[in-house]
């Protein structure tokens, strides 16, 4: 078993794969796609405020679109207060949008709008989320990977250190860095997927600074068990952390 580094100790948080997000769009409808799919990696904080997205060029390529549509898409979001472009060597188009605080009149909005699709959303996170540790936990224990150690203590310890303010971006990073490393695209993009559908859900809750201590323990067994290789443990552990995220979830949109 691989013990975890202390936290003083970790190397910088890594970036996330983006290659998930980023994989070819339809033709047809081309332009939107493009705009979705940026969203979804802005508003899941997988390129951070302040942080710049690929070059165009790259990201044109992974979507398979036209650096033109691409450019349409950019002004769009521009626009709409989610990035912003700068020009010169150090140049590039760059997040802006900050996530929102809070509002009880949004959780009743939502609670009377969408509170049907909350279970359908609930399922297929755990589903595809305790099914992304139990692979990475077989795939360590077949080949234990340094670099997989690393970047799951990293993830923990930024989501387990997270003030209130930066906890959704970070947990949300913990979670989808666990099926970024087990090498499937396919896998990765379901789990942004789920993440996606409750994104609204869990924005319009407080963040609780019981809850951040209480599922501190749980992120912990998740590592713990993925690093051990156990992976009936690791889909439980992720299981049993998943139902309290629902539980809460529940319980402020009941």
């Amino acid at each position: 078993m691989v013990k975890l580094q202390q936290q003083q100790e970790l190397p910088a948080s890594p970036r996330i794969d983006l290659s998930g997000v980023l994989r070819p769009v339809r033709a047809g409808n081309a332009f939107e796609e493009t705009v979705e799919r940026l969203l979804t990696i802005i508003k899941l904080g997988m390129v951070a405020p302040g942080e710049r997205f690929p070059a165009e060029r790259e990201l044109a390529a992974q979507l398979g679109i036209s650096r033109l549509t691409l450019r349409e898409a950019i002004r769009e979001l521009h626009g709409a207060g989610y990035v912003s472009s700068r020009r010169g060597r150090f140049g590039g188009t760059f997040v802006t949008y900050t996530r929102p605080a809070p509002d009880r009149a949004e959780l009743r909005r939502i609670a009377l709008a969408e509170g049907d699709k909350l279970t359908d959303a609930l399922t297929f996170r755990l589903a595809v989320e305790s099914g992304a540790a139990e692979a990475l936990a077989r795939q360590f224990a077949r080949s234990p990977d340094p670099a997989v150690a690393d970047t799951l203590a990293a993830r923990l310890a930024g989501v387990n250190g997270a003030s209130p303010a930066d906890y959704r971006r970070l947990d949300t990073l913990f979670h989808l860095s666990i099926a970024d490393l087990a090498g499937s695209s396919l896998l990765a993009a379901a789990c942004a997927d789920a993440r996606w559908r409750l994104n609204d859900f869990l924005n319009a809750i407080p963040v609780l600074k019981r809850n951040i201590e209480h599922t501190a323990g749980q992120h912990k067994a998740i590592v713990q068990a993925i690093l051990a290789g156990d992976g009936e443990r690791a889909r439980a552990a992720v299981a049993e952390h998943l139902e309290g995220t629902a539980a809460l979830l529940r319980g402020f949109l009941g």
